[in-house]
């Protein structure tokens, strides 16, 4: 049967459950974990659903290799793909307009704007300022506080010659990569498989960079200056948002080496390219929300 014609319909599969319960025990154990529990679940879960999204593409790559999927269905994946990216842009505009809120709305009104402290409804050494580097556990038990404040912030290049500039070298990292993976579409378009697979494996490379100086700049954030997750509503945004970002840096990463992986098998071709594409179109809207985290939390921190 003519592919102009038809939408192919796969077979049955248990997949969609097995994703289901691989997500499921994932925030069953994150909660467990969090509460001081077993990570056992967590780790279990994100197994189940490893497992379950390798045996997914997998037969959604032999299907598309094989000729089945109709133009109808190929313009499925491009809207499925485009809604997917924007419901993550929905996903960090929350998080920035927390920090929005947090700073140009919160603080003032809970300072003098508030009349907060004339009331003494707020501890003592309290400032309106961003950010916020004392919490009230610190202020009333001193040393002996569980809830810390940071002892520096993470502007950039303050904390360290050296160190503090991992911001910038991170941001240079991640605009680069951009680059990168469009030399590669572009190469790819033109049915270039060498020069293909020469710049996503660069980018795969500085994908793979970025998150090791991100694990630096994590390091030395809880060893050196005092800044973790328990550091105030300053620690809880400053890890949400770069925590988060990490993450999405590390499945972009993931989904293009898969990229890289299937170039070297020979998958793509100039008409046939979606895979990737629909990486790549990831990728940089990756890079364009760390541009947005390198200004607001980095500079204007």
């Amino acid at each position: 049967m003519s592919t102009e014609s038809s939408y192919y319909v796969p077979e049955q599969s248990k997949l969609p459950i097995c994703a289901a319960t691989g997500m499921a025990l994932i925030a069953l154990g994150a909660g467990t974990w969090v509460q001081g529990g077993s990570s056992m679940a967590f780790f279990a879960g994100a197994l189940v659903l490893a497992f379950t999204l390798y045996s997914w593409f997998s037969l959604v790559i032999k299907e598309n290799m094989a000729g089945m999927n109709s133009d109808q269905l190929k313009r499925s994946y491009v809207w499925g793909m485009s809604w997917f990216i924007f419901s993550e842009v929905m996903f960090f505009a929350v998080f920035f307009g927390s920090l929005f809120y947090i700073r140009t709305l919160a603080l003032p009104w809970l300072g003098s704007e508030g009349g907060f402290e004339s009331n003494n409804l707020l501890w003592g050494d309290f400032e309106a300022a961003w950010p916020l580097m004392t919490t009230p556990d610190m202020v009333a038990n001193g040393e002996a506080a569980q809830f810390m404040g940071p002892e520096q912030n993470m502007s950039f290049p303050g904390w360290d010659k050296l160190l503090g500039w991992l911001p910038l070298w991170n941001t240079i990292v991640l605009i680069t990569s951009s680059f990168t993976v469009h030399i590669a579409h572009t190469a790819i378009k033109n049915n270039n498989r060498s020069k293909f697979n020469l710049w996503l494996g660069i980018t795969v490379a500085l994908g793979a960079i970025f998150l090791v100086l991100q694990v630096e700049e994590y390091i030395h954030a809880y060893q050196h200056m005092g800044l973790t997750l328990e550091s105030g509503i300053y620690g809880t945004t400053f890890f949400m948002l770069t925590g988060f970002h990490g993450a999405h840096v590390t499945m972009g990463t993931i989904m293009l080496l898969i990229q890289f992986l299937r170039g070297l098998k020979g998958h793509f071709n100039s008409e046939d390219q979606f895979g990737f594409e629909a990486a790549s179109w990831y990728w940089h809207f990756v890079d364009v929300v760390w541009v947005g985290l390198f200004i607001f939390v980095y500079i204007l921190a």
